[in-house]
């Protein structure tokens, strides 16, 4: 068995960001159409009025200030609040291939690797924008590389689920090495008329690179130390969409076709989930909560992160030991933990242990300890 490290990690972040007063204005803009265009039957109690949101409310339920967005125009637009993102032809890249490729020339930079050292791509993410063929042979294509290709879904934990395969293709000698790409359009699938929801979600693409220890030249090394997964069948995190959907009109354009979520459910079951896996996977590998320099969370929620840092350490994490980047980048799904640990992983010196964790629908949790070289 080989030894692996994660050599290099990349990031793409879209050119436009919509700030929360943004998002707001759009979203009050359009509650007040619809009350007024409904304002018949809301005064016969036939219908309820819908509420205005505001910044406050969202930076105080999530954290989150503002979210990178592929397109900005069509969000913000009252009569349509979806992005528009032109189909393409078959002739083409994808635009998640457009992503992934570029967040995966930023980890090869990093890895001080060629395609030509690449064994195998991993297109991990809570969204693949097409059954076949995989986004991930494309992606292969995209950048020369030979081997082999495939999507996997895990929703937010994509990342870390995908890190532990590559980690284990490696380490049996399937591959040298494995570019593993995140990339995430969650304002696809958001329904921006939910008062609750119409703010979590931002887009962006990660790429970690995985190898062979013994091969490794780059200075930006982290070994792979342990991967621990772990699911749990829950609906309180759901999207319905699916191929099936036209095999049942009725229920096409439905809520359930986006994503739901039971908010205060989710963050009552998972927080303690997640603290007692990675208590389990550290006390599996001697180690103990202290023992960790950092912790790059799943950027979800803030007070999410903050309670299970709280758990583990037993006291209030210090901003350094538990980085956010959701207050700008919102949840990226999968790519969150990797953004962390990506833009919050060089000033830490060799020998220092690190924990990547992610957490999300099914429920699913992922959990990597890494050691700096």
């Amino acid at each position: 068995m080989h030894n692996v490290v994660i050599s290099g990690t990349g990031l793409y972040t879209p050119a436009n960001s919509i700030s929360n007063e943004e998002l707001v204005e759009s979203f009050n803009t359009y509650v007040r159409q619809f009350n007024a265009d409904n304002a018949a039957a809301i005064e016969r109690g036939e219908m309820e009025p819908l509420a205005e949101s505001s910044a406050a409310f969202i930076e105080k339920a999530s954290g989150i200030k503002s979210r990178f967005v592929i397109d900005k125009e069509g969000i913000l637009d009252p009569q349509r609040m979806v992005p528009r993102i032109p189909e393409r032809s078959n002739e083409e890249w994808s635009i998640l291939c457009e992503m992934a490729v570029s967040a995966a020339r930023e980890a090869l930079e990093r890895a001080g690797r060629t395609p030509a050292d690449i064994d195998g791509v991993i297109v991990a993410c809570s969204n693949l924008q097409r059954p076949y063929p995989a986004i991930a042979i494309e992606v292969q294509a995209a950048l020369g590389i030979q081997g082999f290709g495939y999507d996997m879904n895990v929703a937010c934990s994509s990342a870390t689920f995908g890190i532990q395969a590559a980690t284990a293709a490696v380490q049996s000698g399937q591959a040298r090495a494995i570019l593993m790409v995140n990339p995430e359009i969650c304002t696809g699938h958001l329904n921006f008329r939910d008062r609750d929801s119409h703010f979590i979600f931002g887009d962006a693409a990660t790429a970690v690179i995985l190898e062979r220890a013994d091969h490794a030249t780059s200075r930006y090394q982290w070994e792979v130390v342990g991967t621990k997964l772990l699911t749990q069948f829950s609906n309180n995190i759901r999207n319905n969409f699916g191929f099936l959907n036209r095999c049942a009109e009725e229920g096409i354009g439905q809520r359930d076709k986006l994503f739901v979520q039971e908010g205060r459910k989710v963050f009552k079951d998972v927080c303690p989930m997640v603290a007692a896996l990675i208590a389990e996977h550290l006390a599996e590998q001697q180690l103990d909560a202290s023992d960790v320099k950092r912790f790059w969370l799943h950027q979800a929620n803030l007070n999410m992160n903050l309670l299970i840092a709280r758990k583990l350490l037993g006291r209030d994490p210090e901003v350094h030991e538990a980085p956010v980047i959701l207050d700008t980048y919102a949840n990226t799904s999968s790519a969150g933990s990797v953004i962390a640990f990506h833009k919050y992983q060089d000033d830490l010196p060799a020998g220092s242990l690190g924990v990547l964790s992610s957490f999300g629908a099914g429920y699913s949790i992922g959990s990597v300890i890494l050691r700096k070289r």
